[in-house]
């Protein structure tokens, strides 16, 4: 993966309220902040020290630092996962950097169960305080495994948490939350977001509660549910859909586990039609888990039946076919008129 070597060590990681950032630039603020508040907090994985990570998103952490609390590992995930789990044993707080999300099915036995089933195994006596970072999904032609959006796969894990910020502002408090959760927790990377999208990020120590979503875009017409990249994809087709006169409101989940239930079934119940959008394929993706979360919460408000849009049902194709495999704003925006109308 090619990297922006003119991405420069920062000098100071502090971001103001008032100032616009990155969503690279806000979960590095992160790390920086909390490692300086936690002596404990350390970051391990490939070429996360002296590289400063493949997307140069840990750049300037080990000089700070150090190599004892920014640790370059083998390239070896399922090492990186089980070593996290001894450091969480001994008193540490490790940050694990999965280079894409793809690669964690070399660690899932690592992650499903041995991390995941740790306070359960020890009847609650014992916790692993764990926070894995792992960047994913398409739209950047990226070779095969570097992109899969296999989110779904580690929701069915009981005891890990996963997390999908879509903003900058969500990149940096949602991940504050994670580091200091005592469980295990999935922070999930929109790469194809991660400069192409800037805004405010809030300065200081402030956090977001898991299960918290948030209405990004108000309209009475349709609900368009997403989360992560797939969230700026129904932002365009709700742009897209008001030339014509249809009002969309845009519901990003952020966390997927915990899931805000109360929050999908306030805003079902406001419109009364809903497409899912996500970036995995459709067949077993997260989209169905809430379309069934919808059918038993907010049944009496539907006026149509649920939509989704997903990816092809196949293998993830080379960079040039992206396009037609991935979910695009012109069919969020055919699926969401299909249902307005209905």
């Amino acid at each position: 993966m090619a990297s922006n070597a003119s991405d420069a060590a920062p000098t100071s990681p502090a971001v103001s309220a008032d100032s616009e950032s990155s969503i690279l630039e806000a979960i590095r603020t992160a790390l920086f902040e909390e490692m300086a508040r936690d002596a404990r907090v350390m970051v391990l994985g490939m070429d996360v020290g002296r590289l400063g990570g493949v997307f140069r998103v840990t750049r300037g952490l080990q000089e700070r630092y150090g190599a004892d609390r920014v640790v370059d590992t083998p390239l070896a995930e399922a090492s990186i996962i089980g070593a996290s789990l001894g450091l969480a044993i001994g008193g540490m707080v490790p940050v694990a950097e999965i280079q894409f999300l793809g690669f964690t099915h070399q660690a899932f036995h690592q992650i499903g169960h041995q991390l995941a089933r740790y306070r359960f195994r020890s009847r609650g006596r014992f916790n692993a305080q764990v926070t894995i970072r792992a960047p994913f999904g398409g739209g950047v032609r990226t070779p095969e495994f570097h992109h899969d959006a296999i989110e779904a796969q580690f929701s069915q894990t009981p005891g890990v948490k996963v997390v999908c910020p879509a903003f900058p502002d969500d990149a940096k408090v949602l991940l504050l939350q994670p580091i200091r959760d005592p469980d295990p927790v999935l922070y999930l990377e929109p790469q194809r977001l991660y400069r192409s999208v800037r805004g405010p990020v809030p300065a200081g120590d402030y956090t977001v509660p898991f299960g918290s979503s948030r209405m990004v875009r108000e309209g009475k017409d349709v609900l368009l549910v997403a989360w992560s990249a797939a969230v700026h994809l129904c932002l365009a087709a709700a742009a897209e859909l008001a030339k014509d006169g249809v009002e969309a409101a845009v519901l990003d989940l952020r966390t997927l586990v915990p899931l805000d239930v109360a929050g999908l079934t306030a805003a079902v119940q406001k419109s009364g039609k809903v497409v899912v959008v996500h970036e995995a394929p459709l067949t077993g993706g997260f989209g169905a888990e809430i379309v069934a979360t919808i059918q038993q919460e907010a049944f009496g408000s539907l006026d149509a039946p649920v939509r989704r849009v997903g990816a092809r049902d196949t293998p993830y194709p080379p960079g040039a076919l992206e396009d037609h495999f991935l979910p695009t704003v012109r069919r969020i925006a055919a699926a969401a008129r299909t249902t307005a109308e209905y």
